[in-house]
């Protein structure tokens, strides 16, 4: 069955003038480690940008006072060496919105993590090493219960496209779109295949972005889309629109960013803090 063809992006949610920070969601980002702090760094402060009101990074001990240094805002959960759930999964049970898998590593213990997360019904981003966790399995997990929006570039999508039975990512739009749709049909998650014009499927409904240039083509632009879709998820935006204004708006960022440090210049904190003036421009449409 031909996707249906979605062709701009649904509007922001209603944010109440007199909402408190518990309003407004409450993101848990299980991500970094001790060589990768800038992973949920970004993550978080783009959530926090895009309005989420809690956002708690669970990162290993020795990185965790770094990535609060970097980003003061956010709530902290150190997570031990040798895994010890209990915490984490308890941090799981408070949030809205899970985001695993930036910089996450693919050690035993972080395999361990991410599939334990993934048995819990949470709304969820995943991305990077989570999905690569993913791809190296056998088959897809059967008994999965996250409800997820799954953001892989184009190497994480060959790699995952193996349980599909593809080799090869295609390039142009409409091979991009089938891949899309058949592995979001195929997963049962949305699936937002990103690089140049991203591409966001449900298995019945097809996005294609049309904003961002190559000003986004630098390290963490990527946990910086991670953080906006959650933000919009704990804002209580059902998946397949979620995902579809977060990439519309991380592109309109990244312009607004380029044209400010030119395309070369950008880097992933220029995006986020032009992440208000990207959703300003949005709201006013």
């Amino acid at each position: 069955m031909k996707p249906n063809a979605v062709s701009r992006p649904p509007k922001l949610p209603v944010r109440s003038v007199d909402g408190h920070k518990g309003a407004f969601g409450r993101v848990l980002i299980v991500a970094g480690s001790d060589t990768m702090i800038g992973a949920p760094a970004f993550v978080g402060l783009s959530a926090l940008r895009m309005g989420a009101g809690l956002v708690q990074v669970a990162t290993p001990r020795a990185a965790l006072l770094a990535v609060l240094g970097v980003v003061p805002e956010l709530i902290g959960l150190a997570l031990e060496p040798r895994g010890g759930n209990k915490l984490l999964m308890d941090a799981v049970e408070k949030a809205d919105v899970v985001v695993v898998g930036p910089g996450l590593g693919q050690s035993t213990v972080a395999r361990q993590r991410v599939r334990a997360l993934l048995n819990v019904e949470r709304s969820m981003v995943i991305d990077a090493d989570a999905l690569n966790i993913l791809a190296s399995e056998k088959a897809w997990p059967a008994n999965m219960r996250a409800n997820a929006v799954l953001t892989p570039h184009p190497g994480e999508m060959q790699r995952l496209g193996k349980l599909l039975g593809v080799d090869r990512v295609p390039a142009d739009d409409d091979g991009r779109t089938r891949l899309a749709t058949h592995a979001a049909g195929a997963f049962g998650q949305v699936v937002v295949l990103k690089g140049h014009r991203t591409v966001v499927a449900d298995g019945r409904r097809v996005y294609v972005n049309n904003t961002g240039n190559s000003a986004l083509s630098k390290a963490g632009t990527g946990d910086v889309l991670c953080g906006i879709i959650a933000a919009l998820l704990a804002a209580g935006m059902d998946r397949f629109a979620a995902a579809c204004l977060a990439t519309h708006l991380h592109g309109l960022a990244g312009e607004i960013a380029g044209k400010r440090f030119g395309l070369r210049g950008v880097l992933a904190r220029d995006v986020i803090d032009q992440l208000p003036t990207a959703v300003m421009r949005y709201e006013k449409k």
